[in-house]
């Protein structure tokens, strides 16, 4: 079955990094994006990065762009969120999550399969 598990959330001080890892298996990635999403309290959940698998191509939202960075490692079946200059309104939990096909969509609707997700807070 499909199964994506992260890790690597924790607290990290404004202008720190994190690097998050989601663990995919029970399905063949090559057909499909893995993308990050977020969630604060009391706000939608919202796309951060997305990667086709296949090529590599990346999509990042506006609020993240030129801090956070999406990559894959095929031979652990991984894709990773690496975040720098974080701020304290990146604190979320963070999911990541399969798409249904190859194609990049960033809204969470169009995902069906979710991992557990883990915290990320950006605190002094």
């Amino acid at each position: 079955q499909v199964q994506l598990v992260e890790s690597g959330g924790g607290l990290v001080q404004p202008g720190g990094s994190l690097r998050l890892s989601c663990a995919a298996s029970g399905f063949t990635l090559d057909y499909y994006t893995i993308g990050w999403f977020r969630q604060a309290p009391g706000k939608e959940r919202e796309g951060v990065s997305i990667i086709r698998w296949r090529d590599g191509y990346t999509y990042y939202a506006d609020s993240v762009k030129g801090r956070f960075s999406i990559s894959r490692d095929s031979a652990k079946s991984t894709v990773y969120l690496q975040m720098n200059s974080l701020k304290p309104e990146d604190t979320a939990v963070y999911y990541c999550a399969r798409g249904n096909d190859w194609i990049i969509r960033t809204t969470p609707e169009t995902y069906t399969y979710w991992g557990q997700g883990t915290q990320v807070t950006v605190s002094s």
